[in-house]
């Protein structure tokens, strides 16, 4: 028996499964918009959203405020991944600095970042950067904590084999530490995008003037549902394109790796 046939009837039952998931759950959400259990237009039908989402996509600003977003998203991960990067490193490679300060980065990550916003405001302004602040703020720890981790389970061996080329320091880096700790950097960069995605938007929701926190919450002040709920299923294809670009990248490095 080869395991082609067997891989592809796998992943056919996986499809079905989740095509049938997805269907419930319309088929669920159309009949609590048509049964009179809630308020008119808080649960819209699907064709009404569906009809909201079309006129979201032909209109120019919708796209302005995409930019928007993804540019804060893209630069607080940017900014808050590379500073998580360098001090997992430090305290993943230092055994008296993980000690030392790793059990702050414990404590203050499951911090809701929100509460930082009036800060970030009374250093960046009200503009763009704080926004960003307060999203490399909050996908700074996942991606420290989740580099220091993998740091500590690299095998000894490529490291001793690593010295034993007198490979520099940041020849160490590239070619031993940051290639064996693929998986646990990748899943830190997966946290980090969806923390930081939630406190960018939430910093929106809060002041501002574009971004898709500001067409959620404008929606919402008008009561316009199914235009919120057009803008929330943009937000998810924005998430779940974010998260398959990082997989991608992640394989194509492997492969560079091998």
């Amino acid at each position: 028996m080869t395991i082609g046939p067997v891989v592809g009837a796998g992943f056919g039952r996986v499809t079905v499964v989740r095509v049938a998931i997805i269907l419930v759950l319309l088929a669920a959400w159309e009949a609590l918009a048509r049964s009179g259990l809630l308020f008119r237009d808080v649960v819209p039908t699907l064709s009404a959203i569906a009809r909201a989402f079309v006129t979201l996509l032909l209109q120019p600003d919708f796209y302005t405020n995409l930019g928007w977003t993804v540019g804060e998203i893209a630069l607080a991960l940017l900014v808050g991944g590379v500073s998580g990067l360098l001090v997992g490193l430090l305290l993943g490679g230092s055994r008296l600095l993980g000690r030392a300060f790793e059990p702050y980065l414990y404590y203050l990550g499951p911090t809701p970042k929100i509460i930082f916003f009036p800060v970030m405001i009374m250093w960046f302004g009200v503009g763009p950067t704080s926004k960003v602040a307060l999203g490399a703020l909050s996908c700074f720890f996942p991606i420290a904590l989740s580099t220091a981790a993998g740091m500590r389970q690299i095998d000894a061996v490529l490291i001793r084999v690593g010295r034993s080329f007198r490979a520099t320091t940041s020849e160490m880096v590239t070619k031993i530490y940051l290639p064996a700790m693929r998986e646990p950097i990748v899943n830190g960069v997966r946290l980090g995008l969806g923390v930081a995605m939630i406190a960018t938007l939430l910093a929106e929701t809060k002041l501002s003037n574009r971004g898709f926190g500001y067409l959620i919450i404008q929606a919402y002040s008008t009561f316009d549902m199914p235009r919120m709920y057009a803008v929330l299923i943009a937000l998810f294809a924005l998430a779940i394109a974010a998260n398959a670009l990082i997989g991608r990248f992640s394989a194509y490095r492997a492969s560079r790796f091998r």
